[in-house]
């Protein structure tokens, strides 16, 4: 649980909600595995899920390119827990790959359970929002 409580902090839309929120969060996640080859998510289709891997590999794509590949400790979807736009990316199991996730409607529970997380999520996002708009062409 203590590996799922750090890989939740580093994720930046969480980083600002305190360790005992996090572990609480954590307790929500449940576990899937991948087989070598499946596809996580997939770009430009709708989905519902966050995703961390804790054992395995997975390739990002984009437009059909890999961009990076990713291994224990990484995770992919955030945004997903927010939004069910377009997914960015494909994400494909390099090998077994063994994931905790977590649904849109458990995030959502999490936060009016914990309004003091949410008001943390929501600056952080106004942050990014900020950011995006002061660069170049925004």
């Amino acid at each position: 649980m203590a590996e799922s409580n750090e890989t939740l902090a580093r994720v930046p839309l969480l980083s600002g909600v305190g360790r005992k929120e996090l572990g609480r969060l954590a307790q929500r996640m449940t576990a899937r595995t991948f087989a070598a080859g499946e596809t996580a998510i997939e770009e430009g289709r709708g989905g519902a899920g966050f995703w961390m891997i804790e054992s395995g590999e997975a390739d990002v794509l984009v437009s059909g390119n890999a961009v990076r590949r990713l291994g224990s400790g990484d995770y992919f979807g955030e945004i997903a827990l927010i939004d069910d736009g377009p997914r960015s990316a494909t994400v494909v199991a390099a090998s077994e790959m063994r994931c905790m996730g977590l649904a849109p409607w458990e995030f959502k529970a999490f936060l009016a359970e914990h309004p003091e997380a949410a008001w943390t999520v929501m600056q952080t996002l106004a942050s990014r929002l900020r950011e995006a708009e002061a660069r170049p062409g925004a």
